[in-house]
């Protein structure tokens, strides 16, 4: 017997008290209404109507039993509607990762417009490096990441790439800091703080790639990438560092931002994820994302869009 099924029936008949309009709420025939109220009353053993030519009344029993049966079908409906949004990704947990670069503000603007976009969603979100988070993407411990690019893309399904341009942090006393924009061959000389290698391969290769093609070859990379160390490096060894706009230390008596002339580096995010495991939930992590990066982006791999907000980050490279 499909308990559910009866149960609807018992409910119907009970607050229609005539068989015939609770089939036709049904959208059933009377006869096999009859049947299941008549199956019903055989499996409890509990008479659930009183039945007469005119009207249909509901006994003591069966009022004793209505408002169970109302809490179970209740009880059915949420559960058949969890189910449902766990299918499409509506609910459940959504694991995500973003690269240590992404501005705390940009993280903020994330969390808010994804508890918009998905209230039922739980978030597990991580900091991870571009190359640890094509590990998990690849093993599917992660079901969406935000990665830099250049990187292996291979078995993933890419948002689109926001591109942010960088420029050149230095020691406010170089002589170079007082170009209004600073050609890559005039760095030479400096040391160049970097982050390790093994955090992005193919964005630092590029990084140094592009520097060499432009007349600046670094005398040594130093490994950096917290605000404070790097801030340390380059005060000591003379080096610069690369940064995006907003990111430049306006406050810091010893030290100066300026734009690169070219606009010859730049950094390029999009959200990423396992091809074919696209569900709504990492999809509203995608466009969310897109969208916060976004207020930062500018460039040619920006696509079109109301993406045009201030530019703001919060770490170098």
């Amino acid at each position: 017997m499909d308990l559910i099924r009866h149960l609807r029936c018992f409910v119907a008949v009970a607050e229609e008290s005539h068989f015939g309009r609770a089939a036709e709420r049904l959208g059933m025939a009377q006869p096999p209404l009859s049947q299941r109220i008549q199956r019903l009353e055989r499996e409890w053993g509990v008479r659930l109507f009183e039945r007469t030519s005119r009207r249909v009344s509901i006994t003591k029993g069966g009022t004793l039993l209505l408002e169970e049966a109302r809490q179970l079908l209740a009880q059915t409906e949420a559960l058949t509607a969890t189910a449902s949004r766990l299918s499409d990704g509506r609910s459940g947990l959504l694991r995500a990762a973003l690269p240590p670069d992404i501005a705390g503000e940009t993280i903020a603007v994330l969390l808010d417009g994804l508890r918009e976009r998905t209230p039922d969603v739980e978030l597990e979100l991580h900091e991870l490096s571009t190359a640890e988070q094509l590990l998990r993407l690849a093993s599917h411990e992660l079901d969406v990441a935000v990665l830099h690019h250049p990187c292996d893309v291979a078995g993933l399904e890419l948002a689109p790439v926001l591109r942010h341009e960088l420029g050149v942090v230095l020691p406010r006393d170089a002589a170079t800091a007082d170009l209004e924009t600073v050609p890559l061959a005039a760095l030479s000389g400096h040391d160049l703080i970097l982050f390790p290698r093994a955090l992005a391969p193919a964005v630092h290769d590029e990084i140094l790639t592009t520097c060499a093609r432009h007349g600046y070859t670094p005398p040594a990379v130093r490994n950096g990438h917290g605000p404070s160390f790097t801030r340390g490096l380059l005060l000591s060894s003379r080096a610069v560092a690369f940064a995006p706009l907003g990111a430049h230390p306006g406050r810091d008596p010893d030290l100066t931002w300026r734009p690169l002339t070219g606009a010859p580096l730049a950094w390029r995010h999009s959200a990423a994820w396992p091809r074919g495991r696209g569900d709504a939930a990492v999809r509203a992590f995608a466009e969310t994302v897109t969208e916060a990066l976004g207020r930062t982006a500018a460039g040619p791999d920006l696509p079109a869009g109301p993406l045009h907000l201030r530019p703001s980050s919060e770490y170098w490279i």
